[in-house]
């Protein structure tokens, strides 16, 4: 074969590799480990939030007991914080108050300390605590949670003051119009980052408190509108179906359910055309490669048969 001959058969292989239909792994949600490599939780996905998959509750008193004897045979913090964690998962708030104190005693400034104190206050009521050590756990970590405790701040600074008639502006300090569908003058970037904070605090506050609840029903309307914004309507519905669920009384919650599953559906079918188009295209280039290829082949036979009659 030619040295010409061989740069058009690479091409067309190079072609081939392009066109050829592709695979892609997509893997959903996160999972967070403990010190000793155990899955304390594993999440669905980032755009609905539903709560963390905790363990069975046998198996987490059995990885507490782990938690116990390892930090007994090795003294690391990291298995004693651990344990604080379970404790939570348990129900078990004032134990997992007091081992905390005693982690902050022992070693100050952790910032899983005070954000653990602060989440556990919480769950027990007792809001200015709660503000005062989620406020200490982001000046240890500023970045923490993916910069979103900021809205855990904007939470428990409306719980404290008591007003419980929450809205996007008092609770984000945001606003999506009064429309049937939402507007903002934020950038796609910036409702970007708005939707994971929104999903992230959700997700753990979903965790621990369940339906009916007033404030997690109005972010989860907030996130929903996000969403739409977004143009992530299939999210969007399911989300502002969860902001029902958790006792949303907004009065065009149910159009905005029902509008952005039409909006999905309308996605899905103008995608579908135009994979079809696609398809259609791909599989005449592809065809076209092939017999290509396949000329290209034969001619190569053919060559070789012609020179070995010389």
């Amino acid at each position: 074969m030619t040295s010409k001959q061989l740069t058009v058969l690479s091409f067309v292989l190079i072609l081939l590799c392009t066109f050829m239909p592709k695979v892609n792994a997509c893997l959903n949600g996160e999972h967070f480990e403990l010190t000793n490599g155990t899955t304390w939780y594993a999440d669905r996905d980032y755009e609905v939030p539903e709560g963390h998959v905790f363990p069975e509750r046998e198996s987490l008193l059995s990885m507490l007991h782990d938690m116990d004897s390892l930090y007994k045979a090795t003294k690391d913090i990291g298995y004693l914080s651990d344990k604080g964690l379970l404790l939570i998962a348990l129900g078990r708030y004032q134990q997992a108050i007091t081992l905390y104190l005693e982690i902050e005693v022992m070693k100050p400034n952790r910032y899983s300390t005070a954000s653990n104190l602060g989440t556990v206050y919480e769950l027990i009521g007792q809001n200015i605590k709660a503000l005062e050590w989620i406020k200490k756990s982001i000046e240890i970590d500023p970045e923490s949670h993916h910069q979103s405790e900021w809205i855990h701040v904007k939470i428990l600074e409306a719980k404290i003051k008591g007003d419980e008639q929450y809205t996007t502006h008092s609770l984000l300090g945001l606003d999506f119009g009064n429309g049937k569908l939402p507007i903002s003058k934020m950038n796609k970037k910036e409702l970007e980052t708005l939707h994971y904070s929104l999903y992230y605090q959700l997700n753990e506050r979903m965790s621990f408190v369940k339906p009916k609840d007033r404030m997690v029903a109005q972010l989860l309307f907030d996130l929903g509108s996000v969403s739409m914004l977004l143009h992530r309507n299939k999210a969007a519905s399911e989300v502002y179906k969860q902001a029902k669920r958790y006792g949303c009384s907004h009065p065009d919650l149910d159009f905005k359910i029902k509008e952005s599953r039409r909006l999905y559906l309308k996605e899905v079918k103008s995608f579908s055309k135009a994979k079809v188009v696609r398809d259609e295209s791909n599989r005449l280039l592809f065809y076209g490669l092939v017999i290509g290829l396949t000329a290209i082949g034969g001619s190569v036979v053919y060559w070789r048969r012609t020179k070995s009659r010389r």
